[in-house]
């Protein structure tokens, strides 16, 4: 067994196809084929079902590779750990995004980190919560920027900002005439909401005690991930919704006329960079976490007055 045909075994799981996992690892397709066969041959197991298409692994197959994607991943913590003494920050950082984070932070971020360490490749994936810490116990994944507390065992969480969340009100209803809302008033509201999976939709549950029905007549239901979407509901079917702060920062003037902060202490969110619990190129998780921190205003690097919100209901 060697370090390449389990690299080919998790290409081929990866992109469920011999001929594109010999593209991506830059080998012709029989010499791929081979290595992967001999590896078989001596574990004295299949690893892929290649009757199907695309190619699936078989149920001890995804065993092997599970634990391949384990190997492969301690084996790179030798030249990393080099790199680490030397003070480099360089190479590959995959990182997963939650949705409702990365349009609103990465551009700026990825903007400074890339001019200011040349070397460090960024490889960035928007996914849930659920996904990201899936990826990060496989290796799938370095980093992840996620909403916390989590308390997941193996996973290290390294507190970075708290977003405060704001309500976007319609012109129409009864709260475009408060300058402060209160949770209560707005779970009285039809309150359009993110799809199931994402955090926010449990943490606005949560902070608003509310048994959500989208349509108070019962004649649809609206399925979403997108936070603007959202806010393109509210301005033309009325309602209220829920946002993060950092969403609504660019706002024009219009639409800031019918932003409206909570009453204190104000509803947020712990926003966290997270690793699984070995992951060791601290060098390259610190140049991210400063250049999240130089992205964000002053004010989110504090919690006084603010009431984090958890979505594990």
């Amino acid at each position: 067994m060697t370090l390449v045909q389990l690299e080919y075994v998790i290409a081929v799981d990866t992109y469920r196809s011999f001929v594109a996992a010999a593209e991506r690892c830059y080998v012709t397709q029989p010499t791929l084929s081979m290595q992967i066969q001999k590896l078989e041959e001596s574990l004295g197991a299949k690893i892929f079902d290649r009757s199907r298409q695309p190619v699936v692994p078989t149920e001890v197959g995804e065993k092997i590779i599970r634990q391949a994607r384990v190997v492969l991943n301690e084996s790179k913590k030798i030249p990393e750990l080099l790199q680490e003494e030397m003070g480099v920050v360089s190479g590959e950082l995959k990182l997963g995004v939650i949705p409702t984070v990365a349009p609103y932070l990465l551009p700026d971020v990825l903007t400074n980190i890339l001019r200011r360490y040349p070397q460090l490749k960024l490889e960035i994936w928007e996914y849930t919560t659920e996904r990201i810490i899936q990826d990060l116990k496989t290796g799938r994944l370095d980093c992840g920027v996620v909403s916390t507390p989590l308390q997941e065992n193996g996973i290290e969480e390294m507190p970075l900002y708290y977003e405060t969340f704001v309500a976007y009100v319609s012109e129409k209803g009864p709260l475009f005439e408060k300058k402060i809302v209160t949770t209560d008033e707005v779970s009285n509201e039809k309150l359009w909401l993110l799809n199931e999976g994402h955090c926010m939709r449990g943490q606005v549950l949560s902070m608003c005690h509310y048994k959500h029905n989208q349509s108070e007549d019962g004649t649809f239901g609206y399925h979403t991930g997108s936070v603007e979407t959202l806010k393109r509901m509210v301005d033309v079917n009325g309602g209220v919704t829920v946002l993060p702060e950092m969403s609504v920062l660019a706002y024009d003037e219009d639409q800031l006329n019918r932003v409206r902060y909570f009453k204190t202490p104000e509803p947020v969110r712990e926003i966290s960079l997270i690793t699984a619990a070995n992951f060791v190129r601290k060098q390259a998780l610190n140049a991210l976490k400063d250049e999240i921190l130089n992205s964000v205003p002053e004010r989110f690097r504090t919690k006084k007055k603010k009431e984090i919100m958890r979505f594990n209901l």
